[in-house]
């Protein structure tokens, strides 16, 4: 019996087919193998084309299809994971009415902070868990406001993971996981948030159907299977958002576990089974994958926009011909600390943990007779776990305390070097698996679909191939507080609008 995971990335699309009875990959895919564009009109803008992913879609199932190794009418259930918090809006023809305002993008951030303020800070904290920020539901304000004639169209607005469902399916879904994370839903009430749809005047006809995240959200189509070489009727019975399937696919489902990711963005994301929240919305609290109403299980996620981006940032500008693993190798030359460079790697976009400041990225402290580009390689990846440290203390102010993090041997863990800093900057050992976010929408699918007794039966079979433990924890805190001292005087800067030097400027 086979499985399909699509994870819906913002670089890119991958796909894989895997045996529910051993658990393991048995071919996978994605496209393109260039990062997919982000496109940005104005500063602060992100947006994708919606049909841009479906058609990425197709591609990578076509790739992984020509892998051969397995036969597509196995395939039993289809699970979905998608970038977090981007707003798909579509006609009553299912027609896309505009490209997706993603998750980076930062334009709704004061209309969410307004809302946030007049709906009132303890009303919108203690019953959506966050401020609005510029989370999906400012972003359906954005449009209302600014572009009437699209919203006047609009039939049903979505998730990029609920999208792809629909294109599948023909059907449009949702879940409580789904309008937790564009902030649309209420939990003390259990449903959606009529202090929200009140506030900004939406309509309850636009959101689609609320269904479980491990349930039937519609059959493959006959022409749909036809152009994909599936069976059709296949079903799809999971979709969540990247950073709560990612928790899936490590296997942290009770209070107290907790995984972390550093792809495009950083996200540490622990489960709760307590109804909190940051005063500040510094970090967010959304229902986890298991969210019932008899048994509440949160997901605390603390996201940091420039981890790989930044990293990918480096690479372009100083690493020239070099891949990413000759990049780590340079880094590893360099000392701990990189001779007192520091980067901080806050250019994309607001940032959730510093209060949706637009810090920028800058690069400090260039000596022209000392610095090489291994010194900028690690001093990014120094960069990249400082911030890490803070939003992590911001966690532990509210009570999320790990032992261990668990995270994936992919993306910038696959650096040892990345992943030793990590660990000293945290203080937190880090357990490494082989996972990514297309296996765990594919597992998801198999809880979904009952092919697993449990969730937890799901991964029973997961190994761990990797334990890194603190080494240099008391060198690198001289290091993380002389770059806390730099992001917080920027933080100062950016409150007062004094003018910044253009030099330190990435």
């Amino acid at each position: 019996m086979l499985l399909l995971g699509i994870d819906i990335g913002t670089s890119s699309v991958k796909v894989c087919v895997v045996d529910a009875d051993s658990q393991t990959i048995i071919a996978s895919a994605q496209y393109p193998d260039e990062e997919s564009p982000i496109l940005s009109l104005h500063t602060g803008w992100a947006e994708q084309s919606p049909e841009m992913w479906w058609q990425q879609t197709q591609q990578a199932l076509n790739l992984c299809h020509k892998k051969g190794g397995y036969d597509p009418e196995n395939i039993s259930a289809i699970g979905i994971a998608y970038q977090m918090h981007g707003l798909v809006l579509v006609d009553k023809d299912q027609k896309t009415l505009r490209d997706s305002i993603i998750w980076c993008d930062s334009r709704a951030v004061e209309i969410g902070d307004k809302a946030f303020s007049e709906i009132g800070n303890e009303t919108c904290l203690s019953h959506m868990l966050n401020s609005p920020g510029n989370f999906t539901a400012s972003k359906l304000a954005w449009v209302k406001q600014n572009e009437p004639d699209v919203y006047s169209k609009i039939d049903k607005i979505m998730l990029p993971g609920d999208y792809i469902a629909m294109k599948l399916t023909g059907e449009i879904t949702t879940s409580a996981s789904a309008l937790s994370e564009g902030i649309f839903f209420d939990f003390q009430f259990n449903g959606l948030s009529k202090d929200i749809i009140d506030y900004f005047g939406f309509s309850d006809k636009l959101f689609p159907t609320v269904k479980p995240v491990f349930s039937s959200h519609g059959r493959v189509t006959t022409d749909v299977a036809q152009l994909l070489g599936l069976t059709a009727g296949i079903p799809v019975t999971y979709k969540a958002g990247d950073q709560p399937n990612n928790a899936l696919s490590l296997n942290v489902l009770k209070p107290g576990e907790v995984a972390a990711t550093a792809g495009t963005s950083g996200v540490i994301y622990g489960v709760s089974d307590q109804l909190a929240y940051d005063p500040q919305s510094r970090v967010n609290t959304f229902a986890h994958v298991n969210y019932t109403t008899e048994r509440k299980r949160l997901g605390v996620l603390l996201c940091i926009n420039g981890t790989g981006s930044l990293y990918r940032w480096v690479k372009n500008t100083f690493g020239g011909s070099l891949s990413y693993q000759q990049m780590n190798a340079e880094a590893a030359k360099a000392p701990l600390g990189s001779d007192g460079l520091r980067i901080l790697p806050f250019g994309n976009g607001a940032e959730r943990m510093l209060n949706n400041k637009q810090v920028g990225a800058h690069l400090q402290n260039i000596d022209l007779n000392l610095h090489t580009p291994a010194h900028i390689f690690r001093a990014a990846q120094e960069g990249i776990a400082c911030a890490f440290r803070y939003g992590l203390d911001i966690m532990r102010e509210n009570g999320m305390n790990p032992t261990v993090i668990r995270a994936g041997k992919t993306n910038m863990f696959l650096s040892d070097l990345f992943a030793q800093t990590f660990v000293d900057a945290t203080g937190v050992p880090v357990e490494l698996y082989n996972n990514d976010g297309s296996l765990g929408a594919a597992l998801g699918a198999g809880i979904g679909a009952e092919i697993y007794p449990s969730q937890a039966e799901a991964f029973s079979k997961a190994e761990r191939v990797g334990y890194v433990e603190p080494k240099n924890t008391q060198a690198f805190e001289t290091v993380y507080q002389d770059w806390k001292a730099l992001l917080e005087q920027h933080l100062i800067d950016s409150k007062q609008g004094t003018e910044k030097d253009n030099s330190s400027l990435i």
